[in-house]
């Protein structure tokens, strides 16, 4: 395993994701600004925290992992500068998430929080809407503020 490869499942994290993205909401143009990687293992965090150091630095320290400042790295919906590597956790069997900057969180989270596979998680400094489908390899998050902004990358 190298960079490439764990760019790779970055990349294919936010392919996944804006199909879900796209197929939910009118949010097409809306930039990913965030990937975490959902490690299945212990050995798999290691191996991957090792690859991520060589190429990033670490911006964020959360109980769940780190968030790194990565070179941008092009995706189907843009460039992203950040990467979270999420320790194991049963209850994040996907592969990961990505996080999107929608013009008008208020809006967005009136029209789309009625809906079945929408969820608003309140967090003590922002807000998140998290859309899920079943059998899905990824989730899809939208956040208030951004998440560039509450980690001060931009």
């Amino acid at each position: 395993m190298d960079q490439d490869y764990l760019k790779n499942i970055a990349r294919d994290i936010v392919k996944k994701a804006t199909y879900l993205k796209d197929k939910y909401t009118d949010q097409k143009e809306a930039p990913v600004i965030y990937v975490a990687i959902f490690c299945q293992n212990d050995d798999e965090f290691e191996e991957f925290t090792k690859i991520v150091k060589t190429f990033s630095s670490v911006i964020n320290e959360t109980p769940t992992g780190f968030h790194y400042k990565i070179p941008p790295l092009n995706t189907v919906s843009g460039p992203f500068q950040i990467l979270k590597l999420r320790v194991p956790d049963k209850t994040r069997p996907e592969r990961g998430d990505a996080d999107y900057n929608v013009k008008n969180f208020e809006e967005f989270k009136k029209k789309h929080l009625p809906l079945k596979s929408f969820k608003l998680i309140k967090r003590k400094n922002h807000e998140m809407i998290e859309l899920m489908e079943p059998g899905a390899d990824v989730r899809v998050y939208f956040s208030n503020p951004h998440i560039d902004e509450l980690l001060g990358v931009k």
